[in-house]
C-alpha cells in the first residue's frame, strides 16, 4: 500500500509545475568621488546603459540617455528606469532581465541605483538576482561588466578603499609595508585575497586578473611577489602570513593578533592541479559574493528598484490628490503603487529567507565543528596521557617565547586544545608594561598542564599555591568578574599573580582565568596587567 501511494504521489509531483525561486547572488555598494556628484552619477549611468543595450539587442529610447524614466517592453528583458527627484536629492534606478543562455528556466535580474543627496558624494549600488526552478543550482558568481567600467572610468570606493578590476601587485619589502597597511586599514570593508608565487614561478596558480575582474567591488585581489611575501611573513609571522604559491583571504577587521583560522589559507598543495585551482577559484568567488549579501542591508546600503518605484508612485499619488484628479486616475495610481509595494515586500521576503537559511546552515556547521573539536581534544588528551604514563613529557622540548611579539603565536602552537586566550587576553599581550615574558609563559604552561589536570581530576588544593618563584595561583576573590567567550558566559574565578602587593605594571603580573568543563580547556580572560576595577 505504501509503495502504491509513493508511486502515485511521485507521478503527480512529476506533472506539477516546478516552483521558481529567486535568489540574490551578490551586491556591490559604494561611492564615486568627484566634485560634481550629478555629473559623476550621469557618467556612471551611461556605462550601465551601454552594457544594457548590448544585453537588450537593440537601441534604448532617448529618455534613457537623458537620464529620465523609461520602459521598453522586450520579451524576457523589459529594461526600465525610474528618475526620482525629491528636493535636492536625485535618484536613478535601472532594472533589466536576462534569460540564461544555457540553462532553461533560469533568468537573471540586474538592478542598479545611482544618485546623490546634499553633502555627499554620488552613490552607486547594484544587485544581481537569479530566478530558477533548480533545487540545487551552482554558479561561479561574477559582477556584471558595467561594474568594471564604473570602477575604472568613474572611480568606485567601498568604505575607504578603491575597488579595482585589476589586481594590486606588491613586489618588494616596501610593497609589503603597503600591503600590511592595506590589510590593517579599519576602513577596509571588503575581503582581500592575497595570491603568492611558488618557487621559480612567474604567475600564481590562480589567475589574478580574471579573479579581480569577477570580484570587482566584492573583494580586493593582491599579488605578493616573493620579496613582498617574505616581508609580510617577517611582520606577521608564519601563522598569519602567506607565501610559496599559497593564497589567503584576509577578512575586514584584520589585525596582527588575529585568529589565523578566521582568515582562510589555501595551501599551495591544494592549488597544483587544475581541479584544485577550479575548486579554490569557485570557493573564492562564492564566498566573496555571499559576504556581500551578508555585509549589506536593503534600504540602508542598497536600495531596490521596487523601493524606488514605490516612492515614485507615492509622489505621483500625492500630486494627483493635490490636483484633485478624477477618482479613476487616483485609483489607477493607487493600484500601481500596490503592485510596487508587493515587489518591495517580495524583496524583503527573499532577503529574510536567505538569512534564515544561512542561520540554519551556520548553526549546523557550528554544532558539527564543536562536536569534532571535542572529539579531537579528547583524542589528544588520550595520547598525552599515554605518553605521560610511559614517563615521557610531551612539553619537555617546548621553547619559551623570548618576546611579547611572539607570545600569542607560541600559545596557539604549543597550548592548543588545553588553553586558549580570549581576544582581551590577546590584546593584553601586544605591548604590555610587564616585561618578564618568561614568567608569563611558564605560568601559562603550568596552567595548561598541571593546573588543567587538577581541574580535570576534581580540583585538589589550588588556593594560594606557589607555582613558580614569586608566582602563585589563587582565587580572584573580590576581583572575580564575568566575561564572554565563544558565545558563552564565564566567570574568571582564579588568577595567577606575581609581584606581591605592588601595582607597578612593570613588576605586577595577573593572569585571570577559569576552567571550562565542556571543552576541558583553561580560558584566559585577561593578562598580564592587574585588572582595573572600581576598588582599584
Amino acid at each position: 500500500m505504501s509503495n502504491s501511494m509513493t508511486e502515485a504521489l511521485s507521478q503527480l509531483a512529476s506533472r506539477m509545475p516546478r516552483i521558481v525561486r529567486e535568489h540574490e547572488v551578490l551586491r556591490v555598494a559604494g561611492w564615486m568621488p568627484g566634485e560634481d556628484p550629478d555629473a559623476v552619477a550621469h557618467k556612471a549611468a551611461g556605462e550601465v546603459l551601454r552594457w544594457a543595450q548590448r544585453r537588450a539587442g537593440q537601441g534604448l529610447p532617448r529618455e534613457a540617455w537623458d537620464g529620465e524614466s523609461f520602459e521598453l517592453p522586450l520579451p524576457g528583458r523589459d529594461p526600465s528606469a525610474i528618475r526620482l527627484r525629491a528636493g535636492a536629492s536625485d535618484l536613478w534606478a535601472f532594472r533589466i532581465h536576462d534569460p540564461d543562455k544555457t540553462v532553461p528556466g533560469r533568468a537573471w535580474t540586474t538592478e542598479v541605483v545611482l544618485g546623490h543627496v546634499p553633502g555627499k558624494a554620488a552613490q552607486f549600488s547594484t544587485r544581481l538576482l537569479v530566478a530558477t526552478p533548480e533545487q540545487d543550482f551552482s554558479i561561479d558568481p561574477a559582477v556584471p561588466g558595467f561594474v568594471h567600467q564604473v570602477a575604472e572610468r568613474c572611480g568606485l570606493v567601498v568604505g575607504s578603499q578603491a575597488a579595482s578590476a585589476t589586481p594590486a601587485v606588491y613586489a618588494d619589502g616596501e610593497g609589503a609595508e603597503g600591503l600590511i597597511e592595506h590589510l590593517a586599514n579599519p576602513g577596509r570593508l571588503l575581503p582581500t585575497i592575497v595570491l603568492t608565487l611558488a618557487d621559480g614561478a612567474s604567475a600564481p596558480y590562480i589567475n589574478a586578473e580574471r579573479l579581480a575582474a569577477a570580484l570587482t567591488g566584492l573583494a580586493h585581489v593582491a599579488l605578493a611577489r616573493p620579496d613582498a611575501a617574505w616581508g609580510l611573513t617577517e611582520w606577521l609571522g608564519k601563522r598569519l602570513s602567506v607565501f610559496g604559491g599559497a593564497a589567503r583571504v584576509y577578512q575586514p577587521g584584520f589585525e596582527d593578533m588575529a585568529d589565523p583560522f578566521a582568515h582562510r589559507l589555501l595551501l599551495s598543495g591544494q592549488l597544483v592541479s587544475v581541479d584544485g585551482v577550479e575548486r579554490a577559484t569557485r570557493w573564492l568567488r562564492e564566498s566573496a559574493a555571499q559576504a556581500s549579501v551578508q555585509r549589506t542591508r536593503l534600504g540602508r546600503d542598497v536600495l531596490t528598484f521596487s523601493a524606488i518605484r514605490a516612492a515614485q508612485l507615492e509622489v505621483q499619488q500625492s500630486k494627483l490628490r493635490e490636483a484633485d484628479a478624477s477618482d479613476a486616475d487616483q485609483l489607477a495610481a493607487a493600484l500601481k503603487r500596490i503592485e510596487a509595494l508587493k515587489g518591495e515586500i517580495e524583496d524583503l521576503r527573499t532577503e529574510q529567507s536567505y538569512y534564515i537559511e544561512e542561520f540554519d546552515k551556520e548553526r549546523e556547521r557550528a554544532g558539527l565543528a564543536e562536536a569534532q573539536a571535542q572529539k579531537s581534544a579528547y583524542r589528544i588528551q588520550q595520547l598525552t596521557d599515554q605518553l605521560t604514563s610511559k614517563g615521557d613529557d610531551p612539553d619537555q622540548e617546548v621553547q619559551l617565547p623570548t618576546g611579547w611579539s611572539e607570545f600569542a603565536s607560541w600559545c596557539n602552537e604549543n597550548l592548543a586544545g588545553r588553553l586558549v586566550l580570549t581576544p582581551n587576553a590577546h590584546r593584553g599581550t601586544r605591548k604590555p608594561l610587564f616585561q618578564d615574558v618568561e614568567t608569563a609563559a611558564r605560568s601559562l604552561l603550568w596552567l595548561a598542564t598541571e593546573g588543567r589536570d587538577r581541574f580535570r581530576n576534581g580540583g585538589g588544593a589550588l588556593a594560594n599555591i606557589p607555582i613558580l618563584d614569586g608566582a602563585q595561583n589563587a582565587p580572584c576573590g573580590a576581583d572575580e568578574f564575568d566575561f564572554d567567550w565563544n558565545s558563552r558566559r564565564f566567570s574568571a574565578e582564579w588568577h595567577i599573580k606575581s609581584g606581591g602587593s605592588t601595582r607597578d605594571p612593570s613588576r605586577c603580573m595577573r593572569i585571570y582565568y577559569c576552567f571550562d568543563q565542556q571543552t576541558q580547556q583553561i580560558i584566559v580572560a585577561e593578562m598580564p596587567a592587574h585588572r582595573r576595577t572600581g576598588a582599584t
